[in-house]
């Protein structure tokens, strides 16, 4: 079959797996979701916004419901929400964004990461200098003023608004992250994801033969299945 053939089955290989762990990433969240505030989105903004980027990646509906039952149960372990920090190669700052039901077997496998491929697992809070988080809100930029948009959201904690690729990014303070999800469901605005990201600060510039060690760190702590999101400050 050929080089070509090969070629378009590990991509398509790559594509469902990073579906595949966005919507194992996505029913943890709606998990934690329905334990913090209950089963019913309309009265629950967490799991409103869960259900939202869910089905921004294409999680099927009857997956969504399966999560939402399976949470509701009192035999469903509990959910913990883990914050890991540490540096990797070259001083590069990452932080790991963890969903566990044990925290002891996370950060054991996450130290094991950093020991085999550069750095070191740090302490809760030494990368707060290093990130900021944020709202990031995106959607369609298909029929919107940008000018216009700006001036209506303003009024809700927002920070700054970017276009590309056809695409609108809303981005505001940790503590508006609410408030504006609130104001786009009344402006009648259906964001396809809507997050609390980290948004780096800082940025270590990488020598050109370390860029590998750094990335293989990154996505080596990526592929663990109690991780929900990875960032780093890498330039």
């Amino acid at each position: 079959m050929g080089r070509a053939f090969e070629f378009r089955k590990a991509r398509k290989m790559k594509r469902w797996d990073a579906m595949a762990k966005g919507f194992t990433r996505l029913g943890k969240e709606i998990a934690m979701a329905v334990k913090a505030g209950g089963p019913d989105p309309d009265s629950n903004a967490r799991l409103r916004v869960a259900i939202q980027n869910a089905k921004g990646i294409n999680m099927p509906k009857d997956r969504i419901e399966a999560a939402i039952k399976r949470a509701s149960s009192k035999d469903e372990k509990e959910m913990e929400e883990v914050v890991l920090e540490g540096y990797g190669p070259c001083g590069v700052a990452i932080l790991a964004e963890c969903a566990t039901d044990n925290n002891n077997r996370t950060v054991a496998n996450i130290r094991s990461y950093y020991n085999k491929l550069g750095g070191a697992l740090g302490k809760t809070g030494s990368l707060d200098f290093v990130f900021s988080r944020k709202g990031v809100f995106k959607f369609p930029a298909e029929g919107r003023d940008k000018d216009e948009l700006e001036l209506e959201l303003i009024d809700h904690g927002l920070e700054e608004l970017q276009i590309e690729e056809d695409m609108i990014f809303v981005y505001t303070a940790f503590e508006d992250f609410g408030r504006m999800h609130k104001a786009l469901e009344q402006m009648g605005i259906e964001a396809q994801s809507a997050d609390l990201q980290r948004i780096a600060l800082t940025e270590t510039e990488v020598p050109e033969d370390q860029v590998e060690a750094v990335i293989k760190l990154i996505e080596r702590i990526e592929e663990d299945d109690d991780v929900q999101a990875v960032y780093h400050n890498m330039k």
